[in-house]
């Protein structure tokens, strides 16, 4: 474990106040987070999962889902536990609880396992990686002077301190926007959606994003709903890739799967708004492979997580020379 950077103390009986999120949890002496994994141990904050990994696989990278980062490539994809929220349709509930083993990894090793099995970079993914910020910030430092990408698959649910602090040695993130409703976070995610949005206009000024919305039927799937979310992120920047990703029930959430038919039309109607579209979790020509939106040219093709690179070069059309927002 280490000392967290972001709290403060509150006056009497060694409290303190967590400033990593937007829950800023005051937190009494011997309690943890609202995460679970930043204790108070006598006025002290502790980070108690740092170095604490508990999945790790080598994934492609479009698993996570990032489609503009140096497609086809595979990247070293590290969880620990925990979150910060506590979504009712959680699709990893045994990271978040902390119900199941870990060990520890020093930072200085992560960077020498993902050359070892020739990772293009470090995805911190599976469980709230912002949760595990510390080992992030060390982990990340070495990984940038080794030539890897530092990559975040994140919920977003940040202050803004901490998140510029991070920023400059991120390369990419994939921010799961989950609802453009507040009441949305707030009554299935126990959050709230306004930090999520300053993410990703933030994130944006910085590094790659490209963000995620699990389509749920009944909750988040109306016309109205998607064009909100598509127009949210055309605001900030047309060319951010957006992934709707296909439900399916888990945890307390017993709604039937997503139909093919409602992820197709919220396709189209994020596609009037934004350049990159696509869909996930559902077996579909639609919403898989990558098109200049300047001369319609096939970039990269998708089958599953077999990917042909095309008309791309780094981050120019080989066709028309115009620059895209891909991270080569």
């Amino acid at each position: 474990m280490k000392e967290a950077l972001f709290y403060e103390e509150v006056d009497g009986d060694k409290k303190v106040r967590c400033t990593l999120c937007p829950h800023e949890c005051t937190i009494n002496d011997g309690n943890r987070g609202i995460c679970g994994v930043r204790e108070n141990s006598s006025g002290k904050l502790l980070a108690i999962s740092y170095g604490r990994i508990a999945s790790a696989h080598m994934d492609p990278i479009e698993k996570k889902p990032l489609y503009h980062l140096s497609p086809g490539s595979q990247i070293l994809s590290l969880g620990s536990v925990g979150c910060n929220l506590a979504c009712a349709f959680c699709q990893n509930w045994s990271l978040v609880t902390a119900d199941i083993p870990h060990s520890y990894t020093p930072p200085e090793d992560v960077s020498e396992l993902a050359k070892r099995y020739g990772s293009t970079g470090i995805a911190y993914t599976y469980n709230e990686p912002l949760i595990w910020y510390e080992y992030i910030l060390d982990s990340g430092e070495i990984n940038r002077e080794s030539g890897l990408f530092n990559v975040l698959v994140t919920n977003g649910f940040v202050n803004k301190e901490p998140l510029e602090r991070l920023l400059p040695i991120i390369d990419a993130m994939n921010i799961d926007l989950k609802s453009i409703n507040d009441s949305f976070y707030r009554e299935n995610c126990k959050g709230r959606l306004g930090p999520v949005k300053e993410t990703i206009r933030l994130a944006s000024e910085g590094c790659l994003v490209e963000v995620t919305c699990l389509i749920i039927p009944g909750e988040n799937d109306s016309d109205d709903d998607i064009k909100k979310l598509a127009d949210f992120i055309a605001g900030v920047n047309p060319d951010i890739p957006l992934h709707l990703s296909r439900y399916f029930p888990h945890r307390s959430f017993s709604a039937p799967p997503t139909p093919k038919e409602t992820m197709l039309k919220a396709h189209d109607i994020a596609k009037e708004s934004l350049n990159y579209v696509y869909i996930g979790n559902l077996a579909t020509e639609v919403g898989s492979n990558s098109y200049c939106p300047n001369c319609s040219a096939l970039l990269v093709e998708r089958t599953g997580y077999r990917t042909k690179v095309h008309s791309l070069s780094k981050d120019t059309c080989v066709k028309c020379k115009t620059k895209l927002n891909f991270v080569g």
